[in-house]
């Protein structure tokens, strides 16, 4: 049987990694386009087997190198997506709306057979929220375009090669005292990256489409409940202190400032919101594949890396501590 040729935006991040495993491991070619292909080919091609992937070297907004991409895909995955914006036209309405739409256009031209695309749980919600409403908007502009498209609804992410629980964990390991903002009482369903990568085989194996699905982990736990299970998992104490709006809005506004800020304004509105089920869509348990990836059992496989002694702790670990 031919191999389908499946076409990757957004490949060199944690669920790309993960997808493009799974797919070459099932006799699926892949194509990744990549912004930076000194930078991130290596850690694309060793994802994959061998033979089974082609890089190509582009940015997202030219047009030309896309379109010619598409002349020999049956499936696009589209896995672009930014938490803050950025200059040099890095802006939500870019990433999040624009470019989703051109790639709806795309398949219905080239006549894809699926197109499958990563959004965000809860923007529905949180209509305050500039990274919700363009997220929102884009999925509007996919479906007008390409009706037969699924749209995956992911709560929080979470591996070792996240930038979540991970960041969490540095800081966690360095500051005596962390805020909380509104309380630590919004609520998640964390999903473990492996979990989503077998949620997005599932759809394109079992060719499911015109869906749009919510992908949650087994669970549903606040925000304080997740710095506790982080925590634990590091044999540290510390004062988890709920921050006063003001406050908290102040600092967002000072992160701002940063490269990579920890907290934006925006990010501070959609922590309002709880990031669970619906009841509106199915979930990925609905079509058949739940998640089975407990949050503590699977942060506990790479937290020792903040423990004492850890790659990453600021403790040395004492040799005589325990003799």
């Amino acid at each position: 049987m031919k191999a389908k040729n499946c076409l990757i935006f957004g490949g060199s991040g944690q669920i790309g990694r993960y997808l493009i495993r799974e797919l070459t491991k099932n006799n699926y070619r892949v194509t990744v386009l990549t912004r930076n292909i000194h930078q991130k080919g290596y850690i694309i091609k060793t994802q994959s087997n061998a033979g089974y992937i082609d890089i190509i070297e582009s940015n997202i907004f030219d047009e030309k190198k896309i379109r010619k991409c598409f002349e020999n895909a049956d499936i696009c995955i589209n896995l672009v997506g930014i938490l803050f914006e950025k200059k040099r036209g890095n802006s939500f309405k870019n990433i999040h709306t624009l470019f989703p739409s051109l790639l709806a256009k795309l398949c219905s031209e080239y006549k894809l057979k699926q197109f499958i695309h990563l959004s965000a749980l809860g923007i529905n919600t949180a209509t305050d929220s500039q990274y919700a409403k363009s997220k929102l908007e884009g999925e509007k502009n996919i479906l007008k375009n390409f009706p037969l498209a699924t749209i995956l609804r992911p709560s929080i992410v979470y591996s070792v090669d996240d930038n979540f629980t991970t960041n969490f964990l540095t800081l966690l390991n360095r500051l005596p005292i962390f805020p909380l903002y509104y309380s630590g009482s919004t609520k998640f369903m964390p999903i473990h990256c492996s979990d989503l990568k077998d949620i997005i085989y599932y759809v394109i194996k079992n060719k499911i489409y015109s869906q749009i699905i919510e992908c949650v982990g087994p669970e549903k736990i606040s925000f304080k409940e997740i710095l506790e299970k982080l925590l634990k998992s590091i044999d540290k104490k510390r004062i988890l202190l709920p921050f006063p709006l003001l406050l908290a809005k102040l600092s967002a506004k000072f992160f701002e400032l940063l490269p990579k800020p920890l907290l934006t304004q925006d990010q501070l509105r959609l922590l309002k919101y709880d990031n669970i089920l619906s009841g509106k869509y199915k979930s990925n348990k609905d079509i058949g594949i739940p998640s089975i990836r407990f949050f503590d059992q699977e942060i506990n496989k790479y937290s020792y890396m903040w423990k004492e002694g850890g790659e990453y702790s600021t403790e040395k670990y004492d040799l005589n501590k325990n003799i």
